[in-house]
């Protein structure tokens, strides 16, 4: 029993690490911009390619965990993320950057495809929540961790120090990975047989869609939540710091939020919960008196953290050992595309209307969606058990 937390505390240290990658050069964009002379075109190009070839790579990821089995696949997905932070370090020019960040987001993805189906091989049970809740949780403390480390890091001693310590953590991640980490008793190891037609696809899409949507809500608030409450006459640093109230209050909600739902056994109702007070929260935004949003994105934040844990183990209800692998990559390829879509549609709109604040609409009508898509997926996984 102990073990299993000791296998999980490794997987969350790997995604964090991970989190740490992707969040590098945006922590670093102002040494990059003037030591290569990068335009602001040239970072956001290199902080979208690396997860920008996930809809794809998830299903390798998958494909490849299923035939080569899970422990060999992430070791060697660990090794291209190290692959590609060393080319970023020694890379004299914007090439060499490139090719670094695509090879380590190919690493990335697939560790976050794998372990993700790792976690519920060994936590498929009562803690299946609470497992996922901690999981999930790495990826915000490996961005905030790059955020506030690099930047010091590049300062002191310039951004080949702060690129040292990125692949210096990527080399822990992976020694502390291979020397741990095992499968648990009956999990399938590899050589796999694929039938893709034996996924419980009408569930997998429905569960898959209210994470996306969920997410992709959340990133209406990260990405255009300070500019929509500078529109509302709110000061740069008020709004800045109300916009990262909600995402630390969402951060801590979510173990609470996997914990509980474990506890009390409603996790739809938890889910439900968590979906309808974001729902409330993008007109609430927009409306209520300036003098009433500290309070309110907190509290909202902390509720709407509190479904992420039961979201993401709502696959381990329908993926069998043998289809697991795979059916993760299914997974994580529908939420790459909702999460690469959304926010420039989001940006479409806004200029569209000419009116940033329906972007807050649009974070609405994903919430009402992601509640029916948790609706069809329990008919669907109803109606799939009554068949098997």
């Amino acid at each position: 029993m102990q073990r299993r937390w000791i296998i999980l505390l490794v997987l969350f240290f790997a995604r964090a690490t991970m989190a740490f990658q992707f969040q590098s050069v945006a922590a670093l964009s102002p040494l990059l911009i003037d030591s290569l002379l990068l335009t602001l075109v040239d970072i956001g190009l290199l902080v979208g390619l690396y997860l920008g070839p996930g809809v794809i790579v998830a299903i390798l990821g998958g494909t490849l965990s299923s035939r080569f089995g899970d422990k060999r696949t992430v070791s060697v997905s660990l090794v291209l993320m190290l692959i590609g932070s060393l080319l970023m370090a020694y890379s004299p020019n914007f090439s060499g950057l490139l090719a670094g960040r695509v090879i380590a987001g190919v690493g990335g993805v697939i560790v976050n495809v794998v372990m993700t189906k790792m976690v519920i091989d060994w936590f498929n049970d009562s803690n299946i929540a609470t497992a996922m809740a901690v999981f999930i949780s790495s990826w915000p403390l490996g961005i905030a961790t790059a955020l506030l480390i690099l930047p010091m890091l590049a300062e002191s001693g310039g951004l080949d120090l702060a690129w040292y310590a990125l692949t210096a953590l990527t080399v822990i991640a992976l020694v502390l990975f291979v020397a741990v980490y095992s499968p648990p008793d009956g999990a399938i190891a590899g050589n796999v047989s694929l039938n893709i037609a034996s996924l419980p696809w009408s569930p997998l899409v429905m569960a898959a869609l209210v994470w996306g949507l969920y997410n992709s809500a959340f990133a209406m608030v990260f990405a255009f939540g300070s500019i929509i409450l500078l529109e509302r006459g709110l000061d740069v640093a008020s709004a800045s710091s109300m916009t990262s109230l909600f995402m630390i209050a969402g951060t801590l909600g979510v173990p609470a939020g996997g914990w509980l739902a474990d506890r009390i056994k409603r996790r739809d109702t938890i889910i439900a919960v968590g979906l309808l007070v974001g729902t409330m929260m993008f007109p609430a935004t927009l409306y209520l008196p300036p003098s009433l949003l500290w309070v309110m994105l907190g509290l909202t934040g902390f509720i709407f953290g509190l479904s992420a844990g039961p979201i993401v183990s709502l696959a381990a209800y329908i993926l069998g050992p043998s289809t697991r692998a795979f059916g993760m990559g299914i997974f994580y390829s529908i939420y790459y595309l909702l999460m690469m879509l959304a926010p420039p549609l989001a940006g479409s709109l806004a200029d569209f209307f000419d009116n940033v604040n329906v972007v807050f609409g649009l974070g609405t009508v994903m919430l009402l969606i992601a509640l029916l898509a948790l609706v069809g997926f329990r008919l669907c996984a109803s109606a799939a058990h009554s068949t098997d």
